[in-house]
């Protein structure tokens, strides 16, 4: 639910939507078009949503995404209906993290805060060996940092059995809430909690399996 009476304002000097497809329409105050404000949200993301078309059915296909310069990155099995067939097709990606819960005095007004992007353009496979392995290497690196030096090295079997997908950073836009309870005028004394739960992920203790040498320091991981 979100019925917010929503004080936000983006700034007036900020970056401009770099298309009409990419311009917010619902509560566009909480929009950012600043790359730097979108690639931080993309890079903080392991799993994103794809939207294509196949057969006239739309679907959103979760997958781990990765961001390298203007190009945003998603992998799948080679043999996948969206890695036959999404290859010059209209598609989406959309990362969202949930950072608050918000509880507010009326159902109407409860509300969530939240970082997501979306990026809108054409799908393109990438057909190109080397740079597939390039790319590859770049998913590895941006999560387990120098992990991909320690790797075996992928055979050509592994290569060919997995698509690298991606879609230019032309068209991405931000939405972010962060905000408390927006209450209707006089609800602040209606006597129930109002307020914000914070939400985070986080990462547990490495736990190795029973091959690990004794003593092998776990690999380093870069998000939180």
């Amino acid at each position: 639910m979100s019925g917010d009476n929503s004080s936000e304002r983006r700034d007036a000097n900020a970056a401009p939507p770099p298309s009409d497809r990419a311009r917010l329409r619902r509560k566009p105050q909480r929009g950012s078009y600043d790359r730097a404000v979108i690639d931080e949200i993309l890079d903080a993301s392991v799993i994103g949503h794809v939207a294509w078309v196949y057969e006239g059915m739309p679907y959103a296909t979760p997958t781990s995404v990765w961001r390298h310069g203007d190009r945003l990155y998603w992998h799948s099995s080679a043999g996948s209906r969206m890695a036959r067939t999404i290859d010059g097709q209209n598609a989406s990606v959309t990362v969202t993290h949930l950072d608050s819960l918000v509880l507010a005095r009326s159902a109407t007004n409860h509300s969530v805060n939240y970082r997501s992007v979306i990026v809108q353009g054409t799908a393109h496979v990438v057909e190109d060996g080397e740079y597939a392995g390039q790319a590859l290497e770049h998913f590895i690196e941006h999560l387990y940092p120098g992990r991909w030096a320690a790797l075996r090295p992928m055979t050509e079997n592994e290569r060919k059995a997995t698509s690298v997908m991606w879609i230019s950073m032309d068209e991405a836009s931000a939405k972010i809430r962060a905000a408390g309870a927006m209450d209707d005028e006089g609800d602040e004394t209606w006597p129930t909690w109002a307020g914000t739960i914070p939400v985070s992920v986080s990462r547990g203790e490495p736990a190795p399996d029973a091959f690990v040498p004794a003593g092998m320091a776990p690999p380093k991981v870069r998000l939180p």
